[in-house]
């Protein structure tokens, strides 16, 4: 009897999308911009395939995130069991082999969590992509049976086992944002909910010792004993992976520029502070206010973290003055810093978001144009984390 080994390897493709409407936060940066009153981000990872390859190379380290470790799956061997020829009573009795088994050893790939870079007084899109652990099966097997010469042996049969794939769906939330309140006022704290990817677990799989015994007729003629060992698949655990909420705290417009929360801390500049119209040159009358960023970059911000400094216009013009305005201005904050603020050119980031994120509608209810609005969208944001 020849015994087939069933190895079930299932390939799982999950997507990740999630969308939301994501409004802005002030940063000062100004320019001339469409309104876009949101912005939409949707988040993706990629499914992985253990004991397959998943369009690259896995990742050793994140960035933008935590490493997931791989899981190794064992390989499992059991050789295969020769049953010789006999002869009984006259009668041959021909050789059987009882297939041996292989399964190869599998793998869940490393993987990373993401929390996405955002502008200052947003909180990034983060995910945690899908898994699996891949099924597997124990074929059954059997010892035949003997009626031969005066021995009758009956076959001894152990079943298999099958243990089915586990799979845990990917999980994620999108960038959110503080709004600022057209008329003033409070500007709401908003938060970025917990996510976890529960463990997953692949029970263990057992096929049990089998044993013939040895029989002899009564010409003392006999039939030696036959023993299958037994045969064992062990379990697999794939640890559960989570990503902590985060909390952008509430402030007073008016009595505060500084957004802090998620390790974080921003300071918000009006581009009419920063800039004359449709410029890129700071103004001697911002250097007092970039002097104190400065220094409390200095004092608050994280040993060798990155400073982001982020360029926004509002929605007065094209995206294709606006864009390269917000990049300008934000690179001339950049080098301000680096050249007059005491702060280390390698550490800082220059984005320009021209009018893609605006804090406010450019527009009022009926459609007509809101100044007010715009000049809240009008910024650069300066934030290191904590």
């Amino acid at each position: 009897m020849r015994l087939a080994v069933a190895i079930t390897v299932t390939v799982v493709v999950a997507m990740l999308a999630s969308c939301g409407l994501m409004p802005e936060r002030p940063v000062a940066g100004g320019g001339e911009e469409r309104q876009q009153p949101s912005s939409q981000v949707t988040g993706s990872a990629p499914t992985p395939t253990p004991g397959a390859t998943t369009g690259g190379p896995e990742p050793t380290s994140c960035p933008n995130g935590r490493l997931i470790p791989a899981v190794e799956i064992p390989a499992v061997h059991a050789d295969p069991v020769l049953i010789p020829e006999a002869k009984i009573g006259g009668e041959v009795i021909p050789a059987v082999t009882i297939p041996g088994v292989d399964i190869p050893a599998q793998r869940v790939p490393a993987q990373c969590t993401e929390i996405k870079p955002a502008p200052g007084g947003c909180l990034g899109a983060a995910s945690i992509p899908p898994t699996m652990i891949p099924g597997v099966e124990i074929p059954p097997v059997e010892i035949p049976g003997v009626d031969a010469g005066g021995i009758k042996l009956a076959p001894v049969r152990a079943e298999g086992g099958k243990a089915e794939a586990q799979y845990a769906e990917g999980v994620s939330t999108p960038e959110v944002c503080q709004v600022k309140p057209k008329d003033g006022g409070l500007v709401p704290f908003v938060i970025r909910p917990f996510l976890v990817r529960p463990f997953l677990v692949r029970p263990f799989l057992v096929r049990r010792f089998l044993i013939r015994p040895s029989a002899c007729n009564a010409q003392r003629e006999c039939i030696p004993a036959v023993e299958v060992p037994g045969l064992s698949v062990p379990g697999v655990n794939v640890p559960g992976v989570d990503i902590p909420g985060a909390e952008l705290k509430s402030y007073e417009i008016g009595k505060s520029e500084v957004y802090e929360g998620d390790g974080s801390i921003a300071y918000n500049i009006k581009a009419d502070v920063l800039f004359d119209f449709d410029s890129a040159t700071i103004k001697p009358g911002a250097v007092a206010a970039l002097k104190q960023i400065a220094g409390q970059i200095t004092a608050k911000g994280a040993n060798g973290a990155p400073i982001r400094v982020d360029g926004h216009t509002d929605a007065k013009g094209d995206d294709s003055h606006n864009q390269p305005l917000s990049e300008r201005r934000a690179q001339a904050v950049v080098d301000w810093l680096a050249t007059k603020g005491g702060i280390q050119r390698s550490l800082l980031r220059a984005t320009g978001y021209g009018e893609s994120k605006p804090v406010v509608p450019n527009t009022k209810a009926d459609g007509s144009d809101d100044p007010a609005g715009r000049a809240k969208n009008r910024r650069v944001v300066i934030s290191v984390a904590t």
